[in-house]
């Protein structure tokens, strides 16, 4: 918050309370505002540009035209505190807390489990709390919009959608209680065992909404609206000045003389430019006052609005207009109501501006194209006067440039009327069906002479096929004044082809896919102007139904939960084997939650900034920081020689610099630290140092690099199991192939956040940091200051998720903050934002696996051979143990009786990979499972028997001679079977293939063996501390941290039952080394049985202290044995130890027990696919798992949703891209996307395996964390099921590779249409691409 220059006065109110301000920065954002300033921290920071939701609020203002106040979403980070003069602002922390009462949202979303990590659950709670105010019955529909802005890693999201679902009007259907089946699905009534079946949550005991309950918007700000004859409103900063002007005329001269000053409405564009790009723009006008840029105004042309309009109200003026009219006038109001349902979220399009959004030229725009299409027109006015200029391909002129001059300004857009005859309409693709930019856009309008099929004009416009949106003249030039038949438009097509060209290394890639959309596009066209000709009679040819294309399903169904009840007889009292609420999860929907960063600041705190190398392999010849120290706000830079211990961290015999000093191994190395007295000050002083290099030759960036270089870490490791060389001379068929997996960011919403704190004497350290590990971070520190561990203690509260991720980097991130603490005597703080934090932590090792398989012609596999290359990066990390798990878990579900893998870690000039949730296993399992595939079609016999044929049966040995028994794997696969209805609906998708042509359907069913427990023996072990005070009250420490799995839920439960007391008298505080020393990382799916087991220890010793009390008063309460306990001087402490299994592998004789026990799972999937655009719909999905007795249903089946969502993003959405220099593009949720709530399956059943014991861990449980994410997979196999069933109508049959993640573009040109077919593809080599295929 640095102080303005002054200005006029801000007022505003923030939940109900006044706020002036009289120093306003225009930089300033109403986040840091609320965060940094008024200390209300429930409003999370998660990537700073609208991306993720995590920072929504709910704004207010009244509109004195209508004498109506309007309520909208938006995201508080691009929301510039300047723009809110007037408003009211509602936060998480206004709407309800843990003090007064809680809002039915934030307890809805809490009872009903949707709050893991609860990171996100702010968001969620004010995306849902707006959509209340404004429509307090919503539909499904709405609620999915609603929440489409919002994104989540943990959950899922069912449980979100679940708890949200709980206001719809059709809440009375038996459908929406949690479960159960539905009077609608054609079943018979549920008989008496149904009713029995145990729910997540109860829907009775929510309290009611109650809209009069709200917070009334203030009268002060109705008189302040209402009081004409606005003042122009000036603020200045330290950097920029903002003014907003009251007239239209004031406008024109203030852009006059600056012609260069952008105008700002949305901030949805200027904002992440000046964030991310480090734009510095003197002077920004925000015409939010000028009335002439919001009217609406009807002509008899069509209807003109407003440019200042925000979508969101283009968007239902559009809507309300639309039945006012006859059909043929409003095509053109139909196509751009479906189109901006499509653009953005609704966060976005609540702020984003009309005219801003045509003014910044995006080449991908979602609206230019249809607008040009649609003959609009823009009324611009300046010094000179109004004049109206039509969108066209004139008006486009180059990237984010139109032919407008820098002074005139765009006061309205004409959206004319549609004509007799004239159809419009618009298609899209992005990487994710909602929230992306789209890869193509497109707006097609066509004129038909009365009752005839002759063209008498047509406009086709397409977005993200160039530097700007595009108008394909030569194509319309082809179907002009010709009749509209199909040999007109083979011709278009190969018009359209030779017009629409773009080169190899266009920038964003996916150029094949692209070319390849556009003549999709086209004939997606052709088939609705068909249809309307039809309709029209003016055509009288019937299309046949196989040719139909109608839009992918998208309703959410209700989804059933099953677990089994707590055995008969368990005491009430007893919360074990319960669906308990995780036990902050209220405290979350609340944002009273405390993580890292909302800690309040301590006095003289400073802000720490990373510098990073910017180049992949590099001499550093030269590191300047003069400038950067000359900064208003730096205090100090720190390098490499200020630290005074331990320079690196080592693994494996490698070492790692904390700081980079003599070279660079890969972009995004961290290089020095600036330390400053804001978060703005430090990033800009980290900008201003100044790096130079001196380039080194021939880095190494792909796995084929690495192998032609034999650029390996060592160990490289071998397990090999009878003898494959002979068994492959003994086959029927050989059949060889390779699988690529890319890579996964870990996406954890709450980016990697530290804050450490210089006691001030004897060398002490407090250390606040977001680590699954604390116990590593305290010994990292203590070694880089070189003082001893028992100086440092480490303190971790909550993590905002972590998925592996939150480990290796965060000590070596955690070391580097402790040297600024150590250097300045200050408290310091390092947050990572998003970008930053994405370009250096690295994520999920990419994989190739190649394979040569031997098998017999009845299905039998006899021998395979398999390689796997793990692309480990610049660093060693954890990548050998990556490698030694990938091998561990080749075999899956399968007995081949002559196994042989080997498996590697390369080391190449990208950011380092490290652990990521599943630790190899995904990609290890993806490659067996990929094989099978490749028999299965070899064969041409179903997949599901060649899996059966060859799973595990009756006690086995697995290759490196552990014996296991699969009995519940296979009741997991045949209960899956009969759940899923998998042998109807499979020749139900057969069926549905026959009958349509374009759009395909598939399905696959998966297992999955997943060995628990960590390999490295001594990490097996965990210790508690478990103290009684006198009241009664009981505190439980342990070593695990709570990232969301919801441990300390756990460990709550374990304590309850163990001492006879309710939960409510336990409370857990923090994971801190302090209390439990020497903890191993909460990583493995082990936490819960290594800490299960130490709580239960100690709590087990206190109780048996309190025996003799307990004997002579067997009526006393708790509080009165315990107060006697302390009387008598028995101690009310106790630690609790647990010696986990002695696990261990012995790689030279390749045999060991590296595991405890094995979690089973299986899952089946269904996905329809639209074969033109490779877009799917997971149709429905039923997972059962073997995880024994859960210790609490509800958060095992989050985990088990969450593994399936973060695996479905792995296999079929997340695409991690770098330039052919090594610089990492996808670098926030804008070019990342994970699953949003548009990828959950429409049917999302989870079934836990009943009856099954686990004698190996605490209850009878088994870990859940990790093994499901695999079984995403199920729905990259679904998709290649359905791509086969397409390529088959090509006449294609037989094996075809598919790399994962089978994105949209990959499924396309698999699918080999009439349309890819045309497409040229480009000679590897003969270009340079634009991104590497890693």
């Amino acid at each position: 918050m640095s102080a303005g220059k002054g200005g006029d006065i801000l007022c505003f109110f923030i939940n109900g309370k006044k706020v002036t301000e009289d120093h306003v920065d225009p930089e300033t954002m109403l986040l840091s505002f609320l965060r940094e300033k008024l200390r209300l921290t429930g409003t999370k920071y998660g990537c700073g540009g609208g991306g993720c939701g995590a920072c929504t609020v709910m704004v207010s203002r009244y509109q004195p035209a209508t004498k109506s106040i309007v309520h909208y979403s938006a995201n508080a980070c691009l929301l510039p505190l300047c723009q809110l003069h007037g408003a009211a602002v509602i936060t998480v922390e206004g709407i309800g807390s843990t003090k007064t009462r809680i809002h039915p949202v934030q307890e809805r979303i809490a009872k009903a489990h949707g709050s893991q990590c609860g990171f996100c659950t702010p968001g969620m709670v004010m995306s849902m709390y707006t959509l209340l105010r404004n429509k307090p019955q919503p539909t499904m529909e709405d609620i999915t919009q609603a929440l489409a802005g919002n994104l989540c890693r943990c959950t899922g999201y069912r449980p979100i959608v679940d708890g949200c679902r709980t206001f719809c009007q059709e809440a009375n259907c038996c459908q929406a209680n949690g479960g159960g089946s539905c009077c609608l699905n054609g079943e018979e009534a549920a008989d008496e065992s149904e009713l029995r079946k145990p729910q997540l949550f109860d829907k009775e005991e929510f309290q009611p909404l109650d809209p009069t309950q709200e917070l009334i918007f203030p009268p002060e700000l109705i008189l302040m609206a209402e009081r004409a004859n606005p003042a122009t409103l000036t603020f200045s900063g330290e950097r920029m000045s903002w003014v907003s002007p009251a007239s239209l005329e004031e406008l024109v001269q203030l852009k006059t003389s600056n012609p260069k000053a952008p105008l700002v409405l949305g901030n949805t564009n200027i904002g992440p430019d000046i964030k991310f790009k480090g734009v510095v723009h003197p002077l920004i006008i925000s015409p939010t006052r000028v009335m002439e840029l919001f009217e609406v105004t009807q002509t008899p042309q069509g209807v003109s609005v407003g440019a200042g309009c925000s979508l969101s109200e283009l968007l239902s003026l559009l809507e309300k207009l639309v039945p006012q009219f006859p059909e043929e006038k409003t095509e053109l109001f139909r196509a751009l109501i479906q189109q901006l349902w499509n653009l953005g979220s609704q966060q976005i399009r609540n702020v984003a501006s009309l005219g801003g959004n045509i003014m910044s030229a995006y080449p991908n725009s979602d609206l230019n194209p249809v607008l040009a299409a649609g003959s609009c027109k823009v009324s611009v006015i300046s010094n000179g006067g109004r004049r109206e200029v039509p969108l066209n391909q004139d008006f486009f002129v180059s990237f984010g440039k139109t032919i407008l001059k820098p002074e005139e300004v765009v006061v309205s857009v004409l959206i004319p009327f549609s004509r007799k005859g004239e159809f419009v309409r618009t298609f899209r693709q992005a990487p994710r069906k909602e929230s992306s930019f789209p890869t193509v856009t497109t707006g097609m309008r066509v004129l038909f002479s009365e009752g005839s099929r002759v063209v008498e004009d047509v406009s086709l416009y397409y977005g993200g096929m160039g530097p700007t949106t595009v108008s394909a003249a030569k194509t319309c030039a082809a179907l002009f004044t010709r009749p509209w038949d199909d040999e007109t438009l083979s011709r278009a097509y190969d018009v359209l082809l030779d017009e629409l060209l773009l080169p190899p290394s266009a920038p964003g890639g996916k150029v094949e896919f692209r070319r390849s959309l556009a003549l999709t596009f086209l004939f997606k066209f052709n088939l609705e102007v068909l249809q309307k000709l039809r309709e029209m009679n003016v055509i009288t040819d019937e299309l046949p139904e196989k040719m139909q294309i109608q839009p992918l399903p998208r309703e959410i169904q209700p989804s059933l939960q099953e677990f089994q009840h707590v055995p008969e007889g368990q005491s009430k009292e007893d919360p074990v084997g319960r669906p308990i609420m995780h036990r902050s999860a209220i405290s979350q929907a609340t944002g009273e939650a405390v993580y890292c960063d909302d800690m309040p600041r301590t006095d003289g705190e400073l802000f720490l900034a990373v510098v990073t190398s910017s180049r992949a392999y590099a001499k550093i010849t030269g590191m300047d920081a003069s400038a950067a120290l000359q900064l208003p706000g730096v205090v100090d830079v720190i390098m490499a020689k200020d630290i005074p211990g331990k320079k690196v961290r080592s693994m494996f015999g490698y070492d790692e610099e904390l700081l980079a000093e003599s070279e660079v191994s890969c972009i995004g190395q961290m290089l020095c630290a600036v330390v400053a007295d804001t978060w703005a000050h430090a990033r800009r002083g980290a900008a201003a140092v100044k790096i130079s290099y001196e380039d080194l030759p021939d880095p190494v960036f792909t796995v084929e690099e690495a192998i032609e270089k034999s650029s390996f870490y060592k160990p490289q490791r071998v397990i090999e199991s009878g003898n494959v060389t002979e068994a492959f001379k003994t086959v029927d068929q050989i059949y060889e192939g390779e699988i690529r997996l890319g890579g996964q960011e870990h996406f954890y919403m709450e980016t990697q956040s530290m804050v450490v704190v210089p006691v001030g004497e004897e060398a002490e350290f407090r250390v606040y940091v977001s680590t699954q590990w604390p116990t590593l971070t305290q010994d990292a520190v203590a070694e880089t200051l070189g003082i001893p561990s028992n100086r440092v203690t480490c303190h971790v509260k909550r993590l905002g998720g972590a998925f592996g991720g939150k480990v290796t980097k965060t000590a070596i991130l955690a070391c580097i903050t402790s040297v600024a603490a150590w250097k300045t005597n200050r408290a310091v703080r390092c947050i990572l934002e998003r970008g930053e934090d994405m370009l250096i932590t690295g994520g999920r090792h990419p994989v190739l696996g190649k394979y040569k398989v031997g098998f017999m012609n009845d299905g039998r596999i006899v021998a395979a051979d398999i390689q796997y290359y793990a692309n480990g990066g610049n660093a060693i990390d954890e990548s050998v143990l990556v490698v030694e798990k990938i091998l561990l878990h080749m075999d899956n579900a399968y007995n081949i009786p002559n196994l042989r893998g080997r498996g590697t870690a390369c080391r190449t000039n990208l950011p380092s990979n490290t652990a990521f949730r599943g630790f190899g296993v995904p990609q290890s399992i993806m490659v067996m499972e990929n094989m099978i595939n490749d028999v299965a079609m070899v064969l041409g016999r179903p997949v599901d028997q060649i899996r059966e044929i060859n799973m595990y049966k009756g006690l086995s040995t697995t290759p490196y001679k552990f014996e296991f028994n699969p009995d519940n794997m296979w009741r997991c696969w045949e209960e899956c079977k009969v759940k899923s209805d998998y042998s109807d609906r499979r020749r139900a998708v057969d069926q549905f293939n026959q009958q349509h042509c374009w759009k395909k359907r598939g399905m696959s069913i998966i297992p999955i063996k997943y060995g628990i427990a960590f390999g490295e023996s001594f990490l097996n072990q965990a210790a508690a501390l478990v103290h009684i005070y006198k009241d009664g009250s009981v505190v439980v420490a342990h070593g695990g941290t709570e990232m969301g799995q919801g441990i300390h839920t756990k460990m709550q439960q374990v304590a309850s039952r163990e001492l006879h007391i309710p939960p409510s008298k336990i409370f857990i505080s923090e994971t801190g080394t302090n209390t439990v020393p020497n903890t191993c990382p909460s990583a493995a799916s082990y936490g819960t049985d290594a800490n299960g087991m130490a709580v239960k220890n100690a709590c087990q010793t206190l109780y048996q202290r309190l025996e003799p009390i307990r004997q002579k008063n067997p009526k006393g309460s708790w509080e009165s044995w315990v107060s006697a306990a302390f009387f008598k001087k028995i101690s009310l402490s106790a630690t609790g130890f647990y010696r986990g299994p002695d696990l261990y592998m012995d790689w030279n004789k390749m045999e060991g027990e590296p595991y405890a026990y094995f979690t089973f799972g299986v899952c089946c999937c269904e996905v329809e696919l639209d074969c033109l655009t490779g877009d799917y719909r997971t149709v429905r999905t039923d997972i059962v798992v073997d995880i024994g007795r859960s210790v609490n249903p509800s958060v095992d089946i989050g985990q088990i949703e969450g593994a399936f969502m973060q695996g479905l993003g792995l296999f079929t959405l997340e695409e991690l891209k770098f330039s052919p220099s090594g610089l990492l593009y996808t670098r926030g949720p804008s070019q990342y996307k994970i699953p949003a709530v548009c990828d959950m399956p429409l049917r999302f059943n989870v079934y836990l395996l009943s009856d099954s014991h686990n004698p190996l861990a605490i209850y009878s449980s088994k870990g859940i964390g990790e093994p499901i994410l695999f079984l995403g997979s199920s729905v990259f196999f679904a998709i290649k099921d359905a791509v086969a069933a397409a390529r088959s109508e090509s006449g294609l049959v037989g094996p075809f590779p598919l790399d994962s993640p089978a994105t949209p573009e990959r499924a396309c040109l698999a699918c080999a249409s009439p349309f890819t077919q045309k497409i040229p593809a480009s000679k590897p080599g003969s270009f340079k691409p634009w991104a590497l295929n890693i």
